[in-house]
């Protein structure tokens, strides 16, 4: 059986692998989520869009690595319920645009599968690596990731395009599978992880998509290290707040007016790319 080693999944060596993986559990990709966090991502995705994503009419939202829509639909809900208690139109109102981006096209299908079943028709789906994402900079108020970024080839890339597409005064909110923090937990987990969960796997999807989604977890960096990768990648404000003992943790960042050295290091990429040779020119016959 194909086995990924955790150095191999720090440093995004595995992507052709991570296609397959979510090529397979697509269909299944929230009741996978459920038996991965015993249902608990429910109310840690409530959670995370009402307090810490906040959406309100007239912003631009984009949702990242968020196939299935779970984030987006939660977002479109919320907005929807504020805008009738602001006596508007009970829609998603002009000016508001909610984007899923995903590099999977299955996840992507399975998203708009379920957005014309449950009546969601204001949401803009766009295939896209979260490395290189197509959109303007300074684009949107909030960025979100909720259980994709570990499977990122490049986070240290993928957090500064969050930078890049975010306004000033955006915020950065990521959701994601951690390192548990209370030592009473740490062992059922493991007996979990490692003895439950391929197991179910068998019987939803199969046990090899199961064990890489463990290993993957198990592979992210600490709340503190990714905290200094959110920093890193330019932001302030930076926090994260534990959830069910560190099980998960919502990670939060703000987009601050640029350093000056942060512009620099941007005239110079951009006049390095400028430079970079585009090959040779076809020689006359």
């Amino acid at each position: 059986m194909l086995r990924l080693s955790s150095r191999r999944l720090n440093m995004g060596l595995g992507d052709q692998y991570v296609k397959k993986v979510f090529d397979t559990v697509a269909s299944k990709y929230d009741l996978m989520n459920d038996v991965l966090s015993v249902g608990i991502h429910r109310l840690w995705k409530k959670h995370f869009v009402e307090d810490l994503v906040q959406p309100l009419p007239g912003g631009k939202f984009l949702d990242v690595a968020g196939g299935t829509g779970d984030i987006a639909f939660k977002i479109c809900d919320i907005i929807k319920a504020r805008e009738q208690a602001f006596g508007l139109t009970p829609a998603v109102g002009a000016g508001t645009k909610i984007i899923v981006s995903d590099i999977n096209a299955s996840m992507l299908e399975e998203g708009k599968k379920r957005a014309a079943r449950e009546g969601y028709f204001d949401i803009e789906w766009v295939e896209a690596s979260g490395e290189e994402l197509p959109f303007e900079s300074d684009s949107f108020d909030s960025y979100t990731v909720s259980f994709g970024i570990r499977n990122f080839s490049d986070r240290p890339k993928a957090l500064r395009e969050a930078f890049r597409v975010l306004k000033v005064g955006g915020v950065l909110n990521i959701l994601e599978f951690s390192k548990v923090t209370c030592p009473l937990m740490s062992v059922p987990y493991d007996v979990w992880s490692y003895g439950f969960m391929p197991q179910a796997g068998r019987l939803l999807a199969d046990e090899e998509s199961y064990r890489y989604l463990v290993d993957s977890i198990r592979a992210f960096p600490d709340q503190e290290t990714f905290a200094q990768m959110i920093r890193d990648a330019g932001f302030g404000y930076v926090r994260y707040e534990n959830l069910t003992g560190g099980i998960a943790c919502i990670h939060t960042g703000v987009k601050v007016e640029k350093t000056p050295k942060q512009k620099v290091n941007e005239t110079e990429e951009v006049i390095k790319k400028t430079e970079e040779p585009k090959g040779e020119a076809p020689q006359p016959v």
